[in-house]
């Protein structure tokens, strides 16, 4: 499988993320609460506004009721008790307001019921002032007189019952609208405390997740260096035994036939051919062990040829065939190519040993911008699956480690029986 490198990079901006979708959520609710503040504050200054406009009307209209009132009141005396002009300024004031008012209440939906109620209040102001002029009229309480006077009245308590109802109606919408932006605003904040919740959990479980992937990546990485360590120790020790053993008896047995040829004072023709028979063996060790520490092909000639190199010696020495394909022949970063010739060296290692495989192919391509190598064998797979590192080998946190120190990745699947397929991806950054 494919294991990126988790930083803490990576688990700060997994923890800036969350946050700032917190945050966001936070915003967004404080957004919502303030527009319908503001929303609210409209309405209201917009229903205060008529509930201001019918609170007067019906204020000015109660009292223009009463001074009409009180004239009629007046006219139902005797005449004899009548104050003239009195009575005559009463009603010329009332006509002044009442027109005013209408005038108001002409911008409102009940104009007609205004009109009516200027119309009835100059109707009864005309049959007053008819009756306080008639010299011969022996009572002001006439028919005419009062149906004037209750058609006024008549109108008057219809205007104040609409008013009255404007008003409640009024008082109602502020609380209905009241109520249903904060029924949306409760409902947003909630929604927004769960999804923050949410968040702040799947925030705690990714970074979560990503520090125990963090702590793994620490263990495995002091397990590499162990094994590092053991690798420099046994190819010390492997050294030390070649040296002693192949260079030092090939060296060995030159000079004993170096010190017979001078003791016999010439050269016999089998002992200079054993001599140079030695001298090429010493020259075959010394050339195994420099290609062990690092083949010269791959500095010379890069990649590609020093994989073909590999897979011609693998083959030799296993007698598994190996089929190399190369789409790609130019040259890479030296630790990018030392990384993936090290990972290709690595698995055909493990063919050798555990695989049983009859066969691998091992193929090199650029892929979007990318190197890419692949390592197949048709032996008996691994016996568990390589989820989430699940491979122990060493071999295999081994290849990881390299993939990811090239700034690439490397992908291992396998099936009991059906062999196992490493792949290798990292940057090109190709060299010139």
């Amino acid at each position: 499988m494919s294991q990126g490198q988790i930083t803490q990079r990576n688990i700060i901006r997994v923890l800036l993320a969350g946050f700032a979708l917190v945050i966001l959520l936070l915003v967004a609710a404080s957004v919502v609460g303030v527009r319908n503040i503001r929303l609210i504050q409209q309405n209201a200054a917009e229903l205060v506004r008529e509930q201001a406009l019918s609170n007067r009307l019906i204020g000015d209209l109660q009292h223009q009721e009463r001074s009409v009132s009180e004239v009629f009141s007046v006219l139902a005396r005797d005449p004899e008790s009548v104050d003239y002009q009195g009575i005559m300024s009463q009603l010329e004031e009332a006509d002044r307001e009442i027109t005013r008012i209408s005038t108001e209440g002409a911008s409102t939906p009940e104009y007609a019921l205004w009109d009516r109620l200027q119309r009835a209040s100059l109707a009864f102001s005309a049959e007053a002032r008819r009756l306080l002029n008639d010299e011969t009229a022996e009572t002001y309480a006439t028919i005419d007189l009062f149906r004037d006077h209750e058609a006024f009245v008549s109108v008057v308590a219809r205007l104040l019952g609409v008013e009255y109802g404007k008003v409640s109606a009024a008082q109602a919408q502020i609380d209905q609208r009241s109520s249903g932006l904060f029924q949306t605003s409760a409902i947003f904040a909630s929604i927004s405390l769960v999804l923050g919740v949410i968040f702040a959990i799947a925030t705690i479980r990714v970074v979560s997740s990503l520090t125990h992937k963090m702590e793994w990546q620490t263990a495995e990485l002091g397990r590499v260096s162990w094994h590092m360590l053991e690798n420099q120790e046994a190819t010390a020790r492997r050294f030390s035994h070649e040296l002693h053993d192949e260079l030092g008896q090939s060296l060995t047995a030159i000079k004993t036939n170096l010190a017979a040829i001078q003791a016999a004072g010439r050269a016999p023709a089998e002992r200079l051919a054993d001599c140079l028979r030695l001298v090429d063996e010493a020259i075959g060790n010394v050339r195994q062990m420099s290609h062990l520490l690092r083949p010269t092909i791959l500095d010379d000639f890069g990649l590609e040829a020093g994989l073909r190199w590999l897979a011609d010696g693998f083959a030799a020495r296993t007698n598994i065939a190996v089929n190399f394909e190369s789409h790609y022949s130019g040259r890479l970063p030296d630790e990018t190519e030392t990384h993936l010739f090290r990972i290709a060296q690595e698995a055909l290692t493990n063919v050798a040993r555990h695989a049983d495989a009859k066969a691998v192919r091992m193929q090199l391509d650029m892929r979007n911008g990318e190197v890419c190598l692949v390592i197949e064998d048709d032996g008996r797979g691994l016996a568990e699956a390589p989820s989430n590192g699940g491979s122990s080998s060493m071999g295999m946190i081994g290849m990881r480690a390299r993939a990811r120190s090239a700034g690439g990745d490397l992908t291992i699947r396998s099936r009991a029986g059906a062999g196992v397929r490493i792949e290798v991806r990292a940057p090109a950054n190709v060299v010139a």
